[in-house]
Protein backbone atom coordinates (compact mmCIF):
# COMPACT_ATOMS: atom_id res chain seq x y z
CA UNK A 1 0.00 0.00 0.00
CA UNK A 2 1.35 3.59 -0.38
CA UNK A 3 2.83 4.85 2.35
CA UNK A 4 0.48 8.21 2.09
CA UNK A 5 -2.06 6.10 2.42
CA UNK A 6 -3.68 4.78 6.51
CA UNK A 7 -5.78 1.62 6.71
CA UNK A 8 -8.39 1.42 9.71
CA UNK A 9 -9.39 -1.94 10.81
CA UNK A 10 -12.14 -2.20 12.88
CA UNK A 11 -15.82 -4.49 13.10
CA UNK A 12 -19.69 -3.74 13.26
CA UNK A 13 -21.94 -4.33 15.91
CA UNK A 14 -22.74 -7.93 14.48
CA UNK A 15 -19.24 -8.53 13.97
CA UNK A 16 -18.48 -8.10 9.92
CA UNK A 17 -14.82 -6.22 9.22
CA UNK A 18 -14.85 -3.17 8.16
CA UNK A 19 -11.97 -1.42 6.69
CA UNK A 20 -11.51 2.59 5.80
CA UNK A 21 -8.39 3.34 3.31
CA UNK A 22 -7.94 7.02 3.49
CA UNK A 23 -5.89 8.90 0.65
CA UNK A 24 -4.20 10.97 3.33
CA UNK A 25 -2.37 9.39 6.65
CA UNK A 26 -2.11 12.89 8.15
CA UNK A 27 -5.96 13.57 9.48
CA UNK A 28 -8.37 12.45 12.41
CA UNK A 29 -8.81 9.25 13.15
CA UNK A 30 -11.92 7.56 12.06
CA UNK A 31 -14.68 7.01 14.34
CA UNK A 32 -14.75 3.74 15.09
CA UNK A 33 -17.99 2.78 16.88
CA UNK A 34 -21.20 0.93 15.43
CA UNK A 35 -23.85 2.04 17.05
CA UNK A 36 -26.96 -0.15 16.01
CA UNK A 37 -28.21 -3.30 17.59
CA UNK A 38 -27.77 -5.92 14.97
CA UNK A 39 -28.16 -9.89 14.94
CA UNK A 40 -25.18 -12.29 14.99
CA UNK A 41 -24.17 -12.35 11.24
CA UNK A 42 -24.74 -15.91 10.08
CA UNK A 43 -25.77 -15.89 6.28
CA UNK A 44 -27.35 -19.06 4.61
CA UNK A 45 -25.44 -19.88 1.43
CA UNK A 46 -25.28 -23.06 -0.48
CA UNK A 47 -23.76 -23.97 -3.44
CA UNK A 48 -25.39 -26.49 -6.52
CA UNK A 49 -23.40 -28.35 -9.16
CA UNK A 50 -24.91 -28.27 -12.66
CA UNK A 51 -23.56 -31.65 -14.30
CA UNK A 52 -24.86 -30.23 -17.89
CA UNK A 53 -22.43 -27.15 -18.39
CA UNK A 54 -19.69 -28.00 -15.63
CA UNK A 55 -20.52 -25.22 -13.15
CA UNK A 56 -21.38 -24.30 -10.09
CA UNK A 57 -24.75 -22.14 -9.17
CA UNK A 58 -24.48 -20.03 -5.88
CA UNK A 59 -28.09 -20.43 -3.94
CA UNK A 60 -27.98 -17.55 -1.43
CA UNK A 61 -31.83 -16.28 -1.23
CA UNK A 62 -30.77 -13.71 1.39
CA UNK A 63 -28.47 -11.95 -1.04
CA UNK A 64 -29.11 -8.09 -0.85
CA UNK A 65 -27.17 -5.06 -0.98
CA UNK A 66 -27.62 -2.55 2.07
CA UNK A 67 -28.64 -2.90 5.70
CA UNK A 68 -32.18 -4.42 5.97
CA UNK A 69 -32.90 -2.01 8.92
CA UNK A 70 -31.99 1.01 7.59
CA UNK A 71 -35.01 3.43 6.85
CA UNK A 72 -36.37 3.69 3.01
CA UNK A 73 -35.26 7.27 2.68
CA UNK A 74 -31.62 6.26 4.54
CA UNK A 75 -28.25 5.17 2.08
CA UNK A 76 -26.63 2.05 4.04
CA UNK A 77 -23.38 3.55 2.23
CA UNK A 78 -23.55 7.01 3.28
CA UNK A 79 -21.75 8.18 6.25
CA UNK A 80 -23.60 7.61 9.75
CA UNK A 81 -25.30 11.30 11.15
CA UNK A 82 -27.06 11.58 14.70
CA UNK A 83 -30.18 9.49 14.57
CA UNK A 84 -28.86 8.25 11.08
CA UNK A 85 -26.99 5.07 11.57
CA UNK A 86 -25.53 3.36 8.38
CA UNK A 87 -23.20 0.73 7.72
CA UNK A 88 -20.45 3.14 8.10
CA UNK A 89 -20.31 4.75 11.31
CA UNK A 90 -18.06 7.52 10.90
CA UNK A 91 -19.16 10.89 10.04
CA UNK A 92 -16.80 10.83 6.77
CA UNK A 93 -14.80 8.65 4.34
CA UNK A 94 -12.33 8.02 1.72
CA UNK A 95 -12.86 4.28 0.47
CA UNK A 96 -14.64 2.09 2.92
CA UNK A 97 -14.89 -1.75 2.50
CA UNK A 98 -17.02 -4.08 4.57
CA UNK A 99 -18.13 -7.24 4.69
CA UNK A 100 -21.64 -7.96 2.96
CA UNK A 101 -24.31 -8.59 5.17
CA UNK A 102 -26.14 -11.17 2.83
CA UNK A 103 -23.24 -12.31 1.14
CA UNK A 104 -23.35 -15.20 -2.10
CA UNK A 105 -20.73 -17.32 -0.14
CA UNK A 106 -19.61 -16.75 3.00
CA UNK A 107 -16.22 -18.08 5.04
CA UNK A 108 -18.13 -19.52 7.94
CA UNK A 109 -20.88 -21.38 5.88
CA UNK A 110 -22.16 -24.85 6.61
CA UNK A 111 -24.20 -27.27 4.83
CA UNK A 112 -27.44 -26.52 4.75
CA UNK A 113 -28.83 -30.18 4.79
CA UNK A 114 -26.50 -33.34 3.79
CA UNK A 115 -25.49 -33.38 0.40
CA UNK A 116 -26.40 -35.77 -2.37
CA UNK A 117 -24.64 -38.27 -4.27
CA UNK A 118 -26.71 -38.82 -7.12
CA UNK A 119 -26.15 -36.52 -10.19
CA UNK A 120 -29.33 -34.39 -9.68
CA UNK A 121 -27.98 -32.58 -6.46
CA UNK A 122 -24.19 -32.05 -6.16
CA UNK A 123 -24.11 -29.87 -3.15
CA UNK A 124 -21.49 -27.98 -0.84
CA UNK A 125 -21.40 -24.89 1.28
CA UNK A 126 -20.73 -21.96 -0.30
CA UNK A 127 -17.42 -20.86 1.72
CA UNK A 128 -16.03 -17.42 0.57
CA UNK A 129 -16.69 -14.01 1.06
CA UNK A 130 -18.65 -11.26 -0.31
CA UNK A 131 -17.13 -7.46 0.61
CA UNK A 132 -18.49 -4.35 -0.56
CA UNK A 133 -16.48 -1.09 -1.57
CA UNK A 134 -17.55 2.79 -1.09
CA UNK A 135 -15.36 4.55 -3.43
CA UNK A 136 -16.31 8.14 -1.83
CA UNK A 137 -18.71 9.52 1.00
CA UNK A 138 -20.55 11.51 -1.94
CA UNK A 139 -23.84 10.00 -2.34
CA UNK A 140 -24.38 11.49 -5.61
CA UNK A 141 -21.16 10.81 -7.45
CA UNK A 142 -19.96 8.36 -9.94
CA UNK A 143 -16.52 6.67 -10.43
CA UNK A 144 -15.91 8.84 -13.76
CA UNK A 145 -16.11 11.95 -10.86
CA UNK A 146 -13.46 10.79 -8.40
CA UNK A 147 -9.94 12.48 -8.48
CA UNK A 148 -6.68 10.13 -9.83
CA UNK A 149 -5.76 10.02 -6.43
CA UNK A 150 -8.50 8.42 -4.96
CA UNK A 151 -8.85 6.09 -7.69
CA UNK A 152 -5.40 4.93 -6.16
CA UNK A 153 -6.84 4.81 -2.93
CA UNK A 154 -9.32 2.23 -4.59
CA UNK A 155 -6.69 0.30 -6.70
CA UNK A 156 -4.88 -0.04 -3.34
CA UNK A 157 -7.95 -1.31 -1.68
CA UNK A 158 -8.40 -3.78 -4.32
CA UNK A 159 -4.74 -4.82 -3.90
CA UNK A 160 -5.34 -5.32 0.10
CA UNK A 161 -8.71 -6.91 -0.15
CA UNK A 162 -7.56 -9.33 -2.91
CA UNK A 163 -4.66 -10.18 -0.99
CA UNK A 164 -6.64 -11.20 2.02
CA UNK A 165 -9.36 -13.08 0.85
CA UNK A 166 -6.97 -14.81 -1.84
CA UNK A 167 -5.66 -16.04 1.46
CA UNK A 168 -8.87 -17.37 3.53
CA UNK A 169 -8.99 -21.58 3.18
CA UNK A 170 -11.12 -22.63 0.12
CA UNK A 171 -11.19 -19.47 -2.05
CA UNK A 172 -10.29 -20.79 -5.56
CA UNK A 173 -10.39 -16.78 -7.32
CA UNK A 174 -10.78 -13.50 -6.14
CA UNK A 175 -12.42 -10.75 -9.20
CA UNK A 176 -13.55 -7.46 -8.32
CA UNK A 177 -16.49 -5.39 -10.21
CA UNK A 178 -18.62 -2.35 -10.15
CA UNK A 179 -22.55 -2.31 -11.32
CA UNK A 180 -23.66 1.01 -12.26
CA UNK A 181 -26.98 2.54 -13.30
CA UNK A 182 -30.70 0.97 -12.90
CA UNK A 183 -30.71 -0.33 -16.23
CA UNK A 184 -28.38 -3.25 -14.88
CA UNK A 185 -30.83 -3.40 -12.03
CA UNK A 186 -28.38 -1.13 -9.53
CA UNK A 187 -31.04 -0.30 -6.05
CA UNK A 188 -28.32 1.80 -4.44
CA UNK A 189 -26.51 5.15 -6.65
CA UNK A 190 -24.16 5.54 -4.17
CA UNK A 191 -20.88 4.99 -5.95
CA UNK A 192 -19.32 1.27 -4.81
CA UNK A 193 -18.51 -1.89 -6.30
CA UNK A 194 -17.68 -5.06 -4.83
CA UNK A 195 -15.72 -7.41 -4.36
CA UNK A 196 -15.89 -11.77 -3.98
CA UNK A 197 -13.85 -14.54 -2.61
CA UNK A 198 -15.35 -17.26 -5.22
CA UNK A 199 -15.32 -20.81 -3.94
CA UNK A 200 -14.67 -22.03 -7.02
CA UNK A 201 -12.91 -20.86 -10.43
CA UNK A 202 -15.40 -18.72 -12.28
CA UNK A 203 -16.43 -19.92 -16.11
CA UNK A 204 -15.64 -17.26 -18.02
CA UNK A 205 -11.97 -17.37 -16.17
CA UNK A 206 -11.63 -21.52 -16.59
CA UNK A 207 -12.51 -20.55 -20.38
CA UNK A 208 -10.05 -18.44 -21.07
CA UNK A 209 -7.40 -20.25 -18.84
CA UNK A 210 -7.93 -23.19 -21.59
CA UNK A 211 -8.06 -20.83 -24.24
CA UNK A 212 -4.56 -19.54 -23.18
CA UNK A 213 -3.07 -22.97 -22.98
CA UNK A 214 -3.97 -23.81 -26.07
CA UNK A 215 -2.38 -20.56 -27.64
CA UNK A 216 0.66 -21.66 -25.59
CA UNK A 217 0.84 -25.38 -27.09
CA UNK A 218 -0.09 -24.07 -30.56
CA UNK A 219 2.35 -20.98 -30.66
CA UNK A 220 4.64 -20.50 -27.92
CA UNK A 221 3.30 -16.96 -26.83
CA UNK A 222 1.40 -15.79 -24.15
CA UNK A 223 -2.30 -14.88 -24.98
CA UNK A 224 -2.80 -12.02 -23.11
CA UNK A 225 0.26 -10.03 -24.66
CA UNK A 226 -0.26 -11.53 -27.79
CA UNK A 227 -3.78 -9.77 -27.82
CA UNK A 228 -1.75 -6.84 -26.56
CA UNK A 229 0.35 -6.60 -29.13
CA UNK A 230 -2.24 -7.16 -32.48
CA UNK A 231 -4.46 -4.68 -31.13
CA UNK A 232 -1.29 -2.34 -30.79
CA UNK A 233 -0.22 -2.95 -34.40
CA UNK A 234 -4.02 -2.94 -35.59
CA UNK A 235 -4.36 0.51 -33.76
CA UNK A 236 -8.14 0.06 -35.44
CA UNK A 237 -9.65 -0.49 -32.08
CA UNK A 238 -7.86 0.66 -29.70
CA UNK A 239 -9.44 3.73 -27.34
CA UNK A 240 -7.09 5.03 -25.42
CA UNK A 241 -3.19 4.61 -24.40
CA UNK A 242 -0.77 5.50 -22.12
CA UNK A 243 3.01 4.58 -20.74
CA UNK A 244 1.62 1.35 -18.88
CA UNK A 245 -1.60 0.61 -19.86
CA UNK A 246 -4.57 0.03 -22.91
CA UNK A 247 -7.72 0.34 -23.66
CA UNK A 248 -9.47 -1.24 -26.36
CA UNK A 249 -12.85 -2.32 -28.27
CA UNK A 250 -12.22 -6.83 -28.52
CA UNK A 251 -12.66 -7.46 -31.93
CA UNK A 252 -15.12 -9.83 -31.15
CA UNK A 253 -17.32 -7.48 -28.32
CA UNK A 254 -20.53 -9.14 -27.29
CA UNK A 255 -21.97 -5.90 -26.17
CA UNK A 256 -23.14 -2.83 -28.12
CA UNK A 257 -20.15 -0.93 -25.92
CA UNK A 258 -17.36 -3.37 -24.53
CA UNK A 259 -14.07 -2.10 -23.41
CA UNK A 260 -11.11 -4.33 -22.28
CA UNK A 261 -8.32 -2.23 -20.29
CA UNK A 262 -4.97 -4.33 -20.20
CA UNK A 263 -1.58 -3.02 -18.19
CA UNK A 264 1.00 -3.23 -21.39
CA UNK A 265 3.38 -5.71 -18.91
CA UNK A 266 1.55 -9.13 -18.26
CA UNK A 267 0.30 -9.57 -14.85
CA UNK A 268 -1.55 -12.30 -12.80
CA UNK A 269 -3.40 -10.06 -10.62
CA UNK A 270 -3.74 -6.54 -9.08
CA UNK A 271 -1.09 -7.40 -6.62
CA UNK A 272 1.60 -8.19 -9.33
CA UNK A 273 0.79 -4.45 -10.69
CA UNK A 274 4.41 -2.41 -10.14
CA UNK A 275 4.41 0.82 -8.89
CA UNK A 276 4.52 2.81 -12.33
CA UNK A 277 1.37 1.28 -13.44
CA UNK A 278 -0.28 1.82 -9.91
CA UNK A 279 0.15 5.01 -10.00
CA UNK A 280 -0.75 5.91 -13.86
CA UNK A 281 -3.91 3.61 -13.52
CA UNK A 282 -6.11 6.58 -12.42
CA UNK A 283 -5.76 9.50 -14.95
CA UNK A 284 -5.67 6.51 -17.61
CA UNK A 285 -9.11 4.59 -15.97
CA UNK A 286 -10.67 7.95 -15.67
CA UNK A 287 -9.91 9.15 -18.93
CA UNK A 288 -11.77 5.94 -20.53
CA UNK A 289 -14.81 5.94 -18.06
CA UNK A 290 -15.11 9.55 -19.55
CA UNK A 291 -15.39 8.89 -22.95
CA UNK A 292 -17.82 6.01 -21.65
CA UNK A 293 -19.66 8.75 -20.54
CA UNK A 294 -19.79 11.57 -23.30
CA UNK A 295 -20.75 8.73 -26.09
CA UNK A 296 -24.53 9.45 -25.41
CA UNK A 297 -24.66 12.37 -23.40
CA UNK A 298 -25.32 10.31 -20.05
CA UNK A 299 -23.61 8.18 -16.76
CA UNK A 300 -23.38 4.87 -18.95
CA UNK A 301 -25.16 1.86 -17.34
CA UNK A 302 -22.18 -0.45 -16.86
CA UNK A 303 -20.45 -3.52 -15.67
CA UNK A 304 -16.70 -3.11 -14.66
CA UNK A 305 -15.02 -6.10 -13.75
CA UNK A 306 -11.30 -7.20 -13.01
CA UNK A 307 -9.88 -10.64 -14.41
CA UNK A 308 -7.42 -12.46 -12.07
CA UNK A 309 -5.48 -15.34 -12.07
CA UNK A 310 -7.31 -18.45 -9.49
CA UNK A 311 -5.35 -18.22 -6.05
CA UNK A 312 -3.62 -21.29 -7.13
CA UNK A 313 -2.58 -20.97 -10.66
CA UNK A 314 1.25 -20.99 -11.68
CA UNK A 315 3.07 -18.18 -12.06
CA UNK A 316 3.11 -18.67 -15.97
CA UNK A 317 -1.09 -17.80 -15.54
CA UNK A 318 -0.66 -13.57 -16.40
CA UNK A 319 -4.53 -12.63 -17.33
CA UNK A 320 -5.10 -9.49 -15.42
CA UNK A 321 -7.39 -7.04 -17.07
CA UNK A 322 -10.62 -5.28 -16.97
CA UNK A 323 -13.59 -5.50 -18.79
CA UNK A 324 -16.39 -2.82 -18.60
CA UNK A 325 -19.45 -3.44 -20.61
CA UNK A 326 -22.71 -2.15 -21.46
CA UNK A 327 -26.40 -2.91 -22.35
CA UNK A 328 -26.49 0.74 -23.73
CA UNK A 329 -27.40 0.48 -26.94
CA UNK A 330 -28.35 4.09 -28.12
CA UNK A 331 -29.08 7.34 -25.99
CA UNK A 332 -33.03 5.74 -25.91
CA UNK A 333 -32.24 1.71 -25.81
CA UNK A 334 -31.11 -1.25 -24.12
CA UNK A 335 -29.59 -4.80 -25.57
CA UNK A 336 -31.94 -7.14 -23.79
CA UNK A 337 -30.64 -10.53 -24.10
CA UNK A 338 -32.55 -12.36 -26.70
CA UNK A 339 -32.97 -16.35 -27.31
CA UNK A 340 -29.69 -17.21 -28.96
CA UNK A 341 -27.73 -15.24 -26.28
CA UNK A 342 -30.34 -16.33 -23.17
CA UNK A 343 -30.57 -19.91 -24.23
CA UNK A 344 -27.95 -20.94 -26.30
CA UNK A 345 -25.01 -18.56 -24.57
CA UNK A 346 -24.32 -17.18 -28.38
CA UNK A 347 -24.28 -13.39 -28.90
CA UNK A 348 -25.29 -11.07 -31.71
CA UNK A 349 -23.70 -8.03 -31.33
CA UNK A 350 -25.25 -5.13 -33.58
CA UNK A 351 -22.75 -2.87 -33.50
CA UNK A 352 -19.62 -2.88 -35.01
CA UNK A 353 -17.14 -3.03 -32.97
CA UNK A 354 -14.48 -0.82 -34.89
CA UNK A 355 -17.47 1.57 -35.15
CA UNK A 356 -18.08 1.95 -31.24
CA UNK A 357 -13.80 2.16 -31.04
CA UNK A 358 -13.89 5.25 -33.36
CA UNK A 359 -16.95 7.52 -31.53
CA UNK A 360 -15.11 6.72 -28.11
CA UNK A 361 -11.70 7.65 -29.32
CA UNK A 362 -13.48 11.25 -30.03
CA UNK A 363 -12.36 14.07 -27.47
CA UNK A 364 -13.35 13.41 -24.35
CA UNK A 365 -14.53 16.06 -22.42
CA UNK A 366 -12.46 17.51 -19.72
CA UNK A 367 -14.48 17.54 -16.39
CA UNK A 368 -12.84 18.65 -13.05
CA UNK A 369 -12.92 15.64 -10.64
CA UNK A 370 -15.27 16.07 -8.01
CA UNK A 371 -14.06 13.60 -5.30
CA UNK A 372 -10.49 14.96 -3.81
CA UNK A 373 -7.80 12.50 -3.13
Amino acid sequence: MSSRMRRTATTLADGRELIYFDDDGTGAPRELRDTRVLAPHAPATDLRFDVLVDEWVAVAADVDEGAPDAEADVCPLCPSAPGRATEIPADAYDVAVFESRFPAFWERARPQQPGDDDVALIRRPGAGRCEVVCFSDAHDASFAELSPGRVRTVLEAWIDRTLALSALPGVEQVAAFENRGQALGVSLEHPHGHIFGYPFVTPRTGQMLDAARRHRERTGGDLFTDIVAAEERSDERVVARSEHWIAFVPAAARWPVEIHVFPRRAVRDLPALAEDARADFGGFYLDVLRRLDALYGMRMPYVAAWHQAPVRAGDDCRPLHLVVHSVQRSETKIKYLAGSEAAMGAFINDVAPERTAALLRAPAPSRRSRVDG
